[in-house]
């Protein structure tokens, strides 16, 4: 494991932006990574609400109000895996007072032109659950509904346009998921990357991502309030 501090450090061959997590987010999308050299970097947290562990292949990021040197002292040398394992992330959450939700996938798909391929109805409902949960951990959330589920993006980490969507029980297996997937395509502004976080464990909405055509990039662990 090698560490470096954000100011002043640029590795010969990598051009992205390391020293905010917006930066970072904008490289991954459009396929620039920093070198898979094992380095971890804490970056500021990008607003109160945002905080957590990124990790890209074989690169961390810790953004989170803690210093570099607290972080060095609680992840083994020589360990990739270790910003998101569950030891590290319990000390983060004794450190700040959070929760950890979920270790996610982190995947990315461009925007695409021309209307949703689905009818849907834009919904100012607040009170179902999934949208609850979105305006929770989103701002500038917008609802979509669509025969048997629903899809809504809204700005998260970093101001990251992000989508998620939830199908009825009675619709599962249609393959609903991923034309909702790609309807948030349709629906993401102009010129903007959509991403989208998903547990691994949730085989369905892997694979309908997937067949949508969003990227895995990395996997993230986000710590609430």
């Amino acid at each position: 494991m090698t560490w470096a501090g954000v100011i002043g450090f640029n590795p010969a061959g990598y051009v992205g932006t390391m020293s905010d997590l917006a930066g970072v987010l904008a490289d991954a999308a459009r396929g620039v990574f920093p070198p898979p050299d094992g380095t971890v970097r804490v970056l500021p947290p990008p607003s109160a609400r945002d905080t957590g562990v990124i990790a890209l292949t074989a690169c961390s990021f810790v953004f989170a109000d803690v210093s570099e040197e607290w972080v060095r002292e609680r992840l083994p040398a020589g360990d990739l895996s270790a910003p998101l394992n569950p030891p590290f992330l319990r000390a983060l959450e004794e450190r700040l007072g959070r929760r950890v939700n979920n270790v996610d996938m982190l995947t990315v798909a461009g925007p695409l032109a021309g209307p949703p391929p689905l009818a849907l109805d834009e919904s100012t409902d607040r009170d179902q659950s999934r949208v609850r949960r979105a305006l929770h951990h989103r701002d500038d959330v917008r609802v979509w509904q669509a025969q048997g589920g629903m899809v809504l993006l809204g700005r998260g980490v970093a101001g990251r346009w992000e989508m998620a969507l939830e199908v009825d029980e009675a619709a599962r297996g249609t393959g609903l998921g991923r034309r909702l997937a790609v309807a948030a395509r349709h629906l993401v502004p102009a010129g903007e990357p959509l991403w989208a976080q998903v547990a691994p464990g949730n085989a369905a909405s892997v694979r309908a991502l997937l067949a949508a055509g969003y990227r895995p990039v990395g996997a993230e662990a986000l710590l609430t309030a």
